[in-house]
């Protein structure tokens, strides 16, 4: 279970506790005014301790422990800001998911090729109330919600407070400019009556990235005020933009993109622990699932089988997920070097649910579990019981469950300092309102109380960078 607190400022705290300790409240009343004869702490005859004989604190200087605190303090918030940052938080989440509808509308309007007409074209008579039309209004007023939120929130801190915490205020003002850039960029491909599904996507997808460095370094603003320790009911999160990776099928390319948030915790018995979630988008795998499986199963035997994937889909079926292959079946034989006649022909559909594991060791498993099957004959007993059905059930299972190790793989998207320490928990599918499927994946990461110093660094530079992706390609051939 997770406590509520900041790891820096809780060691920062627990120096000021034992200084406390070291020295009775009596005595730090005097900081700042001695007595003659350099009364105060009075340690030596000369004066020396926290007061000179001058009422001059002399004893504290820039490297005391004090220090540390006194910088905290200065920019720690008040109740109110607690209270006024929780709100600013939610409406920033309320813009994330108004874009995710947004994106997930536009997937769901693409055409059979995968683009999408022109923005206007697509809209028709749709009045500004529905469809995408409805959407970019409605994401457009929640980003500018999210904005003027978050610029009343800084404009309402203390003059102290902005001086002490004007780094990330200047990080925090460049993530705004950025977004408000990529919305202008976002409007502008809108209203091009040229523009096709790529430009929108392609803007959209830039938004988005700019939307998550927004975010994280809201989250680091309230980390540096201390607003995790103040709030016990938020966890100091981390959010990872967008990674691609691809994975190939038999020259079938897939690219999967994963997203993630790092949840920050406190150290227990020597060790810290981070929650972790990472959620893979399986949308190209559901637009390919098709070739992907007949690069795999399709073949032409002159003398035996000859197999050909009609059609497969991949569809949501929360915590689960389901495929549904049609495909074509014949068998031929040969008799002498001349004669080949056709023994077998038919056509058969099989059903299956997929259900994602984490077996003890950590590694992510897939139950497949066959069920609804339309065939006759000999198609419908070596689907049932055959060779058939191995083959479809093994190929389905294999495929999915390497794109979706593929999304959670942690060298590509976790930090470095991460890597090598992260264990995966849970995992299960989900489905979104347009008909996505989404593998999430939860784990946890388990490092020293240096290691943990090191991670947050890291994480906070990359919250603070403007383009986080990568691009891995791995050649994946399920046997």
């Amino acid at each position: 279970m997770f406590r509520k607190w900041s790891l820096i400022s809780g060691v920062k705290t627990i120096v000021l506790g034992g200084f406390f300790l070291a020295y009775p409240s009596s005595m730090l009343a005097q900081h700042g005014g001695g007595s003659p004869g350099g009364g105060g702490l009075a340690g030596s005859a000369g004066g020396s301790g926290l007061s000179g004989p001058a009422g001059r604190a002399t004893g504290v200087s820039e490297k005391d422990e004090l220090k540390d605190y006194r910088e905290v303090l200065a920019v720690q918030a008040t109740s109110q800001q607690v209270v006024q940052f929780a709100s600013i938080v939610k409406t920033s989440e309320a813009a994330s998911s108004e874009l995710r509808s947004f994106r997930e509308q536009l997937g769901k309007q693409s055409s059979g090729s995968g683009q999408l007409r022109s923005f206007r074209e697509q809209l028709g008579k749709q009045n500004s109330g529905s469809g995408l039309a409805g959407l970019g209004v409605t994401l457009d007023q929640a980003l500018e919600k999210a904005r003027a939120e978050n610029k009343k929130f800084l404009d309402g801190l203390s003059e102290r407070q902005k001086s002490g915490l004007k780094e990330v205020i200047k990080r925090l003002g460049k993530t705004d400019s950025e977004l408000e850039q990529q919305a202008k960029a976002l409007d502008q491909v809108e209203a091009d009556a040229r523009a096709v599904g790529q430009q929108i996507a392609g803007s959209a997808e830039g938004l988005d990235r700019a939307l998550t460095n927004f975010r994280s370094q809201q989250a680091d603003l309230g980390r540096e005020m201390s607003i995790g320790a103040a709030n016990g009911d938020q966890d100091l999160a981390f959010h990872l933009a967008p990674a691609k990776s691809s994975i190939n099928f038999r020259n079938q390319p897939v690219v999967i993109t994963t997203s993630g948030v790092i949840s920050e915790g406190v150290a227990e018995g020597g060790q810290n622990t981070f929650k972790l979630e990472l959620r893979a988008d399986l949308s190209d795998l559901q637009d390919n699932i098709t070739a992907v499986l007949g690069a795999q199963l399709n073949k032409s035997e002159t003398c035996g089988e000859r197999i050909g994937i009609r059609n497969a889909a991949l569809s949501p079926r929360d915590p689960a997920t389901s495929v549904v292959v049609q495909l074509h079946y014949e068998r031929w034989a040969c008799f002498g070097r001349d004669t080949v006649n056709e023994m077998a022909e038919g056509n058969g559909t099989i059903e299956m649910k997929l259900t994602a594991a984490v077996a003890e060791d950590g590694t992510l498993r897939l139950a497949p579990v066959v069920g609804r099957i339309d065939a006759e004959g000999l198609i419908g007993e070596l689907l049932r019981s055959g060779s058939l059905g191995d083959a479809v059930r093994d190929a389905v299972a294999q495929s999915v469950l390497a794109a979706v190790r593929q999304g959670g793989d942690f060298k590509v998207n976790l930090p470095a300092a991460a890597q090598g320490y992260a264990t995966l928990r849970r995992a299960q599918f989900e489905g979104t309102g347009a008909g996505r499927v989404i593998a999430v994946l939860d784990g946890e990461i388990r490092v020293s109380s240096e290691k943990a110093t090191a991670l947050t660094s890291e994480l906070r530079g990359r919250s603070s960078s403007p383009e986080n992706n990568q691009n891995t390609t791995q050649e994946a051939v399920p046997r």
